[in-house]
């Protein structure tokens, strides 16, 4: 698989395991378990921090991978993948504005917005999961491009 696929199955796992504790988090609020749930979403958002850094630091040090199946699908994947972006994107920031109204007891702004976010997280990871797929496990990957690191050192 290549140091690009490892790091992104790693990526991958810190994304679902963050999909999957605030799944608990939101099935704890849902029977009032509110120390409980507030457990689970902060474990849930650092998941999701710890994630955002690792894909940040592959990004910049190893590269990005290219789709590297056939070229009939190229075009579906690029939408697919973008449309992976938006959405995870949208997710983060919510995510910011969800955690930032829990911590500062806004509770009545925070519950109008959380499972809006947690859904949009949901289908972020999921879709995650698909790129990964796509890229490393149902096709050969293609290329990667060069890192920051190897830009920089010149090799």
């Amino acid at each position: 698989m290549g140091i690009a696929g490892y790091w992104g199955l790693f990526n991958e796992l810190l994304m679902i395991t963050s999909a999957v504790v605030v799944a608990f988090g939101w099935y704890f609020i849902r029977h009032k378990r509110i120390d409980v749930h507030r457990k689970f979403m902060l474990t849930g958002a650092s998941l999701g921090a710890a994630f955002f850094v690792s894909y940040v630091l592959s990004t910049f040090t190893i590269g990005d991978t290219y789709f590297g199946g056939p070229k009939k699908y190229n075009a579906p994947y690029q939408v697919f993948l973008q449309f992976h972006v938006i959405l995870a994107t949208a997710a983060a920031v919510m995510g910011v504005i969800t955690l930032r109204w829990a911590l500062r007891a806004r509770f009545n702004k925070h519950k109008k917005i959380a499972p809006w976010t947690a859904t949009f997280w949901f289908v972020s990871a999921l879709t995650g999961l698909a790129v990964f797929l796509m890229l490393f496990v149902i096709f050969p990957p293609g290329p990667t491009t060069k890192s920051l690191v190897q830009i920089l050192v010149g090799h």
